[in-house]
């Protein structure tokens, strides 16, 4: 039977839950194939004091840690938050078929801002972007996120 996107999505909010307990912005992420996860990640580049740990860019590296570099262009990326330009590049790059997110980013999503580099057709290599699927549990991804801004003012 097939595991649902709602599935998913609650277990990178357990992830989020993570990172917000250490001190993280509330982000978590997969990557799933057939229904198998190949990778997960928890927001930690305020915790490692390293930008460039973002959930997404972390569960890709555990992906391909775990042997599913392969497998990646034909996986889904689940995560909490809309991924930002750094991690989007890293989701082209690898050619991640499907990004399912819960809420999006303000001024530097890749998708939904003016830095829309999940959806440009301008890198000729690139080929087709993902599909993207927003607003799965938004409502407990904005809960966590309001609770994070709560902390840190």
């Amino acid at each position: 039977m097939q595991k649902t996107h709602q599935y998913f999505m609650q277990l990178a909010v357990v992830l989020a839950k993570k990172a917000l307990a250490s001190g993280n912005p509330p982000v978590g992420a997969l990557i799933v194939h057939h229904d198998q996860i190949l990778g997960e990640g928890i927001e930690s580049g305020k915790s490692t004091h390293d930008i460039t740990n973002h959930a997404e860019i972390l569960a890709v590296r555990d992906a391909i840690r775990n042997g599913h570099q392969a497998k990646l262009a034909d996986s889904i990326l689940y995560t909490t938050h809309e991924p930002c330009i750094m991690c989007s590049y890293v989701i082209r790059h690898h050619k991640i078929s499907k990004v399912i997110y819960g809420i999006a980013v303000a001024h530097v999503g890749g998708a939904t801002s003016d830095f829309d580099l999940l959806c440009t057709r301008k890198v000729p290599k690139w080929g087709k972007g993902p599909e993207i699927i927003g607003g799965i549990l938004e409502k407990e991804c904005r809960e966590l996120s309001e609770r994070y801004e709560s902390l840190t003012g």
